[in-house]
């Protein structure tokens, strides 16, 4: 008789639950943004007046997002160590006056608790920009 066919299941690693927990928030936050960017009701807008527009977003690169996944997320969801919170306007605005170079450079080179390249070891300069940017989207 196989494993498979015994019916007992494999316990899962802490580490197993926490990347599905990771990919847990990163789905629901694709499904909330690919849900809302639809919704339209244009009888209520003209009883009440219309809305300013929220300009709408494109969904990621399915390639950044996997580079996301696997190296922003880990301290981006929660903040862990201070990190600023992807898509979390207060935590973005200060840096974001900086400016994207030296944005850019902190993350190349580490700072405060980021590491150098931020466990992307394989990302290039463009990666890191365009990860930069999934982040920020949303802020000034």
């Amino acid at each position: 008789m196989s494993f498979q066919d015994s019916g007992a299941m494999m316990a899962m690693t802490g580490n197993a639950r926490g990347k599905m927990k990771k990919h847990w928030h990163v789905m629901t936050l694709i499904v909330f943004v690919a849900m809302s960017v639809g919704c339209e009701n244009s009888e209520h807008d003209a009883l009440v007046g219309a809305p300013e527009k929220i300009p709408a977003i494109s969904a990621p690169d399915p390639e950044m997002m996997r580079l996301w996944i696997d190296s922003c997320a880990l301290c981006h969801v929660t903040g862990v160590g201070g990190a600023p919170v992807a898509g979390k306007v207060d935590d973005w605005a200060e840096r974001l006056e900086q400016g994207n170079e030296m944005l850019l450079q902190h993350t190349i080179e580490g700072y405060n608790n980021m590491p150098p390249l931020g466990y992307c070891m394989a990302c290039e300069r463009d990666d890191f920009a365009a990860l930069i940017e999934l982040m920020t989207v949303g802020s000034p």
